[in-house]
């Protein structure tokens, strides 16, 4: 496959990831669809890192569109803008790993909430041991579900954040091939003829 053609392919694949991730730390600070517990401040620490926002979201959004360019013939549709993909490549990567490491801070650490008379993190040196008893969870009182709530979010923006940091990867590779070989635009095949 030509390299430029890749770029277009990853980017494509990059977008709804980027969507996913952003949408999933947005959810976090509505616990039972409420925005309550966010006025009152009772929200999960990594909650507030927003790095389902700005890692896997934003910090991974600008390479996502400066690698479809790069599939583009013209201005950035060329050995240059390749090589610039590499960095911007690299950048997609540092921010799923910054996605990556608050999502699994946040199933490992549980959720915040109401326990005992009082606001908590009861799971907090379980090591995520409560994850797989279900009947631990109604310590949390309120909100309803919020082990439930947190793990599949936070779970899900782990396997979000996985599959960007391998497209972006994938990315650095294409852009290194890109780089040296060029990107298959016509424009380029006309002048080596």
């Amino acid at each position: 496959m030509c390299t430029g053609k890749c770029s277009r392919c990853i980017a494509c694949a990059l977008y709804p990831l980027v969507f996913m991730s952003m949408l999933c730390n947005i959810i976090l600070f509505f616990p039972e669809g409420s925005v309550k517990y966010s006025k009152e401040g009772h929200l999960t620490d990594e909650v507030k890192y927003l790095g389902g926002l700005i890692g896997g979201g934003l910090m991974v959004l600008i390479p996502a569109l400066f690698i479809s360019l790069t599939g583009e013939d013209g201005c950035c549709g060329n050995r240059c803008g390749m090589f610039f993909s590499i960095g911007f490549a690299a950048e997609g990567v540092a921010g799923a790993l910054y996605s990556f490491i608050v999502a699994v801070a946040g199933i490992g650490n549980g959720p915040l909430c109401f326990s005992n008379g009082e606001w908590t993190r009861p799971f907090k040196d379980s090591n995520a041991s409560y994850i797989s008893d279900s009947k631990k969870w109604a310590v949390c009182t309120e909100p309803k579900n919020v082990v439930q709530f947190n793990t599949g979010l936070f779970g899900t923006l782990i396997a979000v954040s996985c599959l960007q940091v391998i497209l972006c990867a994938i990315q650095t590779i294409n852009g290194l091939f890109g780089c040296l070989g060029g990107t298959c635009n016509k424009s380029e095949t006309a002048t080596i003829n």
